[in-house]
């Protein structure tokens, strides 16, 4: 038995083009479009491009970070999945900033609020546990939240699966705070799970080329499988074979076409990764040894 898990940091529902001069202040304040001889930068809403993506990639559970909380029930749908939604920072008076973002995305930027959404297909499994855990309280800085799922597959009632979707503190003068976080996380994590498989995923806002925090993670919680040197989006197991390993898409996978140009949305690539369960993905009530 198998699962395929995708992270995605959706960086608000943008776009973020590999062209730094089209980025520009009209196309902020006027939401004027910009383009050059291959790419658009365009400020306004993306929700059904992300959608299109997401939706037609290849998935069992998908962790999204900087999600709108207005996705969360529209997107489940789409994707024929159920949903787990924690909200993160900046998310008080909802109402003007769901409207500040739908009239001026790119102005109103993060300060729409944001939320850590994690998406179970139903043809894969089904949610029988959420929880959530403020690992920051915020607002300086800002509020860091995760959301721990456990999950049942269909097809093998008597195993459960927990996924953890982590968005920590970014920025190299936080490193310590993102640090910090993703070893507690880690820590009631494999409380929760209590012997369970489990994946830890998300953008954990460190690079294994600049942190020891991942051999701690392997040593103490037996997490394994950071995507590369340089990358801050992972998706981190224990108790499960990784057979295809963690892989960031290419730039052009998270492209959507409009004529002779592309969008490329979000600031991040998606990263994917298949794990298959063993003979040590233990039941619910028998810990790993």
């Amino acid at each position: 038995m198998q699962i395929r898990a995708l992270t995605w940091n959706v960086y608000h529902g943008r776009d973020f083009p590999p062209d730094p001069a089209l980025l520009t202040r009209r196309s902020r304040l006027l939401r004027i479009t910009e383009r050059n001889a291959t790419h658009l930068q365009v400020n306004r809403s993306l929700y059904a491009s992300f959608a299109d993506v997401i939706a037609g990639a290849s998935w069992d559970v998908a962790l999204l970070q900087e999600c709108p909380p207005r996705w969360a029930h529209r997107l489940a749908e789409r994707c024929g999945a159920e949903f787990h939604r924690v909200l993160t920072s900046r998310n008080s008076f909802p109402f003007l900033r769901r409207l500040g973002a739908m009239v001026n995305p790119d102005l109103i930027g993060s300060n729409e609020g944001g939320s850590n959404l994690t998406l179970v297909r139903r043809g894969w499994g089904e949610i029988v546990e959420r929880r959530d855990l403020v690992l920051r309280a915020g607002p300086v800085p800002e509020r860091r939240t995760l959301a721990f799922t456990r999950l049942r597959p269909q097809a093998q009632a008597d195993i459960e699966l927990c996924v953890a979707n982590l968005h920590a503190s970014a920025g190299p003068p936080l490193r310590k705070l993102s640090e910090e976080e993703a070893l507690l996380a880690a820590q009631r994590c494999a409380e929760w799970a209590e012997g369970v498989p489990l994946i830890l995923g998300g953008d954990l806002n460190l690079r294994p080329a600049q942190t020891d925090v991942y051999d701690e993670l392997a040593e103490r919680f037996g997490l394994r499988g950071t995507t590369a040197p340089d990358s801050l989006d992972h998706l981190l197991s224990r108790g499960l074979e990784p057979l295809h390993p963690p892989r960031a898409w290419a730039p052009q996978e998270r492209e959507v076409s409009k004529g002779a140009h592309a969008i490329r949305l979000a600031d991040h690539a998606p990263v994917e990764a298949t794990f298959a369960f063993g003979a040590h993905s233990a039941p619910p009530d028998q810990p790993l040894e």
